[in-house]
C-alpha cells in the first residue's frame, strides 16, 4: 500500500481551470450589465431633473414622464394622467407612450364623466374607479400605478405597464418610479404656484391702476374759501376702495377773492365694491356730479338729477352709491345738505360745547329711480367744527376685533375739537387715533377718508344774516 494521493488527470485541471474563468468573465459581465444600467438610469433620472429646473412650459415637461418612466423600468409604456388645481383631470395634459396604439384608452380619459367634477382628485372610490377603465383598456398587461403627491395634494397618476404580462420587478423599480412620479408632483405644483404669482401680479397691475384712479379722484389741496378752513386726508387701504371727496366751486369762471366768496359744494361718498370697478364708477359719477353743481340747484334736487343719471349704469353694475351733498355760502354761513344714506357728518358746536349729527333721508344713488331726498341747513358760527367722513373710519377693526365705530368717533372728534386749534390739527388727530386703534402692522380692511371743516373762532358775522 503506497501513501502517495493519487494524482489528477491534467484534463480534469485544466476543465476546472475553464470553469473558474469562465465564472469570472460571466460575473464581470453581469457587473458591467449593471454598471451600464445604473448610468443609464441615473443619466433619465439626471435629464428628468435637468428638465424639471430648466423648463418654463409645463407640458414639455410631462411629455417626457412617460418616456422616462417606461424606459427606466424597461417596460413598453407609460401614462401620466394629471389634475388640475380645483381636482378635476387635466385633459389637455393627458400624457401617454406609445399613444398610437392605446388612443382609446386616451379618449376615454378625456370623456370620463366623474373626472369632470371638481375635487375628483381628493375621492378615492372614483380614482379606484378611474384604475379599474385603465385596466379594462390595457387588458392582461401587467400594470403599476402610483400618485403624484405633492405638499399633501394628490396632482395625478402615474402608470406604468407591459402588455406582454405580469410585471416582475424590485424594490428598485419602485423606487424610481415613486421619485418621477413626486418630480412630476413637483413641476405641477411649481406650474399652479406661478401661475397663482402671475395672478396676482395682474391683480396688482390693477390695484396700481386703481390707485392711480382714486388718486386723480381726489383734490390735491384744499380750496381757500372765505372764513374757514379745510383739511382733507384718505387713508388707502390695501386694496383699492370707491372713497370720493370733493370741493366743487357752484361758479367756477370766478377767480380771487370773488371765489373765496362763492358758494362751493362739499361732497364726500362711496361706492359699495372695492377694485377698479368701483373706482371708474366713481370716476362716472364726479363727472356727472360736476356739471350738475353748474346747475345751482339745491342739495337735494342734485341728488334726485344724479340718481336718475347714473341709474342706468349702476343697475348694470349691480352696486350702489353712498353719497352726502352739501353746499356752503360764505356770506351767510349757511349750510344746505342732503344725503344719499351716507354716514352723516358730526357737527361740534363751539359755543354748546356738543356734537350733532347732520342728516336728511334719502335712499342710495341707483337703488330707486323716483328716489327723493330731503334738503336741511345749518347756519354755522365761529369755531365750529364739521366732520365728513367714509365707512372705513367707523368700520375699521382694531387690534381686539372690535370696530372704531360712530361713538369712538364721536369721542375722539370732541377730544381733538377741544384741545385743537386748526382743521389740520384736529384731522391728524382723528388719524392718530385711528392708525393706533388698528395697530401700526395692519391694513385697513377699506378706505377711511375724513374732510375737516372749521370756521374761523375770530369770524364776525354778518349781523343782518338773521
Amino acid at each position: 500500500m503506497t501513501t502517495k494521493p493519487p494524482s489528477r488527470h491534467p484534463s480534469a485541471a485544466l476543465y476546472g481551470s475553464q470553469q473558474s474563468i469562465a465564472a469570472s468573465s460571466s460575473f464581470r459581465e453581469l457587473l458591467d450589465s449593471l454598471s451600464k444600467e445604473q448610468r443609464r438610469n441615473q443619466e433619465l433620472l439626471a435629464s428628468l431633473g435637468f428638465a424639471l429646473r430648466s423648463f418654463t412650459n409645463l407640458h414639455r415637461f410631462l411629455e417626457l414622464v412617460p418616456v422616462v418612466a417606461a424606459r427606466l423600468v424597461g417596460v413598453e409604456g407609460s401614462l401620466l394622467v394629471p389634475f388640475q388645481e380645483d381636482g378635476r383631470l387635466w385633459r389637455e395634459q393627458l400624457q401617454m407612450v406609445p399613444l398610437d396604439k392605446w388612443q382609446e384608452l386616451i379618449r376615454h380619459l378625456a370623456s370620463f364623466e366623474a373626472g369632470m367634477k371638481v375635487g375628483f382628485a381628493s375621492d378615492e372610490s372614483q380614482i379606484a374607479v378611474m384604475d379599474r377603465l385603465v385596466q379594462r383598456h390595457l387588458a392582461s398587461a401587467g400594470i403599476f400605478a402610483t400618485s403624484l403627491i405633492a405638499r399633501g395634494q394628490q396632482r395625478g397618476r402615474l402608470y406604468v405597464f407591459d402588455p406582454r404580462g405580469p410585471l416582475v420587478w424590485s424594490d428598485v423599480h419602485r423606487r424610481n418610479v415613486q421619485l418621477i412620479a413626486d418630480l412630476s408632483g413637483v413641476a405641477i405644483e411649481n406650474d399652479l404656484i406661478i401661475q397663482k404669482a402671475r395672478r396676482h401680479e395682474r391683480v396688482d397691475r390693477q390695484l396700481s391702476s386703481g390707485g392711480q384712479i382714486q388718486s386723480q379722484l381726489l383734490p390735491d389741496s384744499c380750496p381757500v374759501i372765505e372764513g374757514i378752513e379745510l383739511a382733507a386726508r384718505c387713508r388707502s387701504a390695501f386694496e383699492v376702495g370707491g372713497d370720493y371727496y370733493d370741493f366743487i366751486p357752484t361758479r367756477p369762471e370766478l377767480i380771487g377773492r370773488r371765489r373765496e366768496r362763492g358758494r362751493w359744494a362739499f361732497v364726500i361718498g362711496d361706492v359699495m365694491g372695492k377694485g377698479v370697478p368701483a373706482c371708474l364708477l366713481m370716476t362716472m359719477l364726479r363727472g356727472m356730479l360736476r356739471a350738475e353743481v353748474l346747475s345751482g340747484l339745491p342739495p337735494d334736487r342734485i341728488l334726485h338729477d344724479l340718481n336718475q343719471l347714473a341709474q342706468e349704469d349702476l343697475a348694470q353694475s349691480h352696486r350702489f352709491v353712498t353719497l352726502f351733498y352739501s353746499d356752503f355760502d360764505p356770506r351767510s354761513y349757511r349750510l344746505r345738505f342732503a344725503n344719499a344714506a351716507h354716514n352723516p357728518p358730526l357737527l361740534w358746536r363751539s359755543e354748546q360745547r356738543s356734537i350733532s349729527r347732520l342728516d336728511a333721508p334719502g335712499l342710495l344713488i341707483g337703488l330707486q329711480t323716483e328716489a327723493e331726498y330731503g334738503c336741511g341747513e345749518v347756519i354755522l358760527e365761529p369755531g365750529d367744527v364739521l366732520l365728513y367722513y367714509t365707512d372705513g373710519v367707523t368700520e375699521a377693526v382694531g387690534i381686539a376685533g372690535d370696530r372704531f365705530d360712530e361713538a369712538r368717533l364721536s369721542r375722539t372728534f370732541e377730544e381733538a375739537c377741544r384741545s385743537s386749534a386748526t382743521a389740520k390739527e384736529i384731522l391728524d388727530q382723528l388719524f392718530v387715533r385711528l392708525d393706533r386703534f388698528v395697530g401700526l402692522d395692519h391694513h385697513l380692511e377699506d378706505d377711511a377718508s375724513m374732510v375737516v371743516l372749521k370756521v374761523d373762532d375770530s369770524l364776525m358775522l354778518p349781523s343782518l344774516r338773521s
